[in-house]
This record gives structure tokens, sequence and C-alpha cells, in this order.
């Protein structure tokens, strides 16, 4: 089971993100380094939210709880769902 991080992003929130990009995409390579983040991305044309896709609930709950975007109000709402994957190897 992997679990989705769902981000929503807060309106006019571009400045911010352009402020803290640099910090967050430092942590989403160390997460991904760790092995423990497969894959992110925005979402949306203009970009609505952001998905993310992590091997444990444990390790979401740590990459939000720390994350730039989240503390400096670039994501207005985030959800952290279990996700069955039914094509995995």
């Amino acid at each position: 089971m992997k679990v989705l991080m769902f981000y929503e992003t807060a309106p006019e929130a571009m400045p911010k993100a352009m402020e803290h990009f640099a910090a967050h995409r430092a942590r989403l390579e160390e997460f991904h380094r760790r092995g423990v983040l497969l894959m992110a991305g925005p979402y949306g044309v203009p970009p609505v939210g952001a998905l993310g896709v992590f091997t444990d609930r444990a390790a979401a709950q740590e990459f939000v709880q720390g994350d730039p975007f989240v503390e400096h109000g670039v994501v207005s709402r985030y959800e952290l769902q279990d996700w069955n994957e039914v094509l995995a190897p």
C-alpha cells in the first residue's frame, strides 16, 4: 500500500511559492533520495494543487509537517489517502 498526498494551492500563492521553492524542492529531493517519496508534482494549468506518492503514511506525514510550502501558506489544505496500487510488481 502507498499513501497519496494531495495539496490544494492557496489563492494568490505564486509569490510565496517562488520565495520558498528552493527549500521545498530540496525537501522533495531529500525524501526521494531516502526512497520514501516515489513521485511528486503539480497538476492543473495553471496549477491548482500537487500530488505526491509515498511508500508509507509516516513518511508522508513527516514530509508535510516540515514542508516550507505548508509552513508558509502556499498550500491551503492537504490530505493523505491510502492507495492500493493494483499494477505494482
